[in-house]
């Protein structure tokens, strides 16, 4: 079914993102050419705590599975220092959801955030 999802997309030109619980579920999807995938263990989505600091090694895992791939970290992304910590890895960006959608003031919790740029 993934296969299918991220063919069709590419047929349209849309980009596709597979999110990934770690490296070795990355390595799984390399054949099915994403265009980025994103590391985000179930057990840190919208906990607040990110992925780069509590699990750095799954990021790394994943960049090294998924060469040349663009990597994102997801999973518990909520402040700038969060972001430094996936470029620092060699993270290409953040995945972001929950902590954008339930922040009192969106923009401002955004535009914190992009300070980790």
């Amino acid at each position: 079914m993934l296969e299918q999802t991220i063919s069709r997309a590419q047929e349209a030109g849309l980009l596709t993102v597979v999110c990934v619980p770690d490296a070795l579920a990355a390595q799984k999807i390399t054949d099915l050419k994403p265009d980025i995938v994103s590391v985000e263990p179930p057990e840190l989505i919208s906990s607040g705590i990110p992925v780069s600091l509590a699990k750095p090694e799954l990021v790394t895992g994943c960049l090294d599975a998924v060469r040349p791939v663009p990597v994102l970290c997801g999973a518990g992304i909520r402040t700038a220092d969060d972001v430094r910590a996936a470029l620092k890895l060699g993270a290409q960006g953040v995945l972001l959801a929950s902590g954008y959608c339930l922040a009192a003031e969106p923009m401002l919790w955004l535009e914190n955030l992009l300070k980790g740029f």
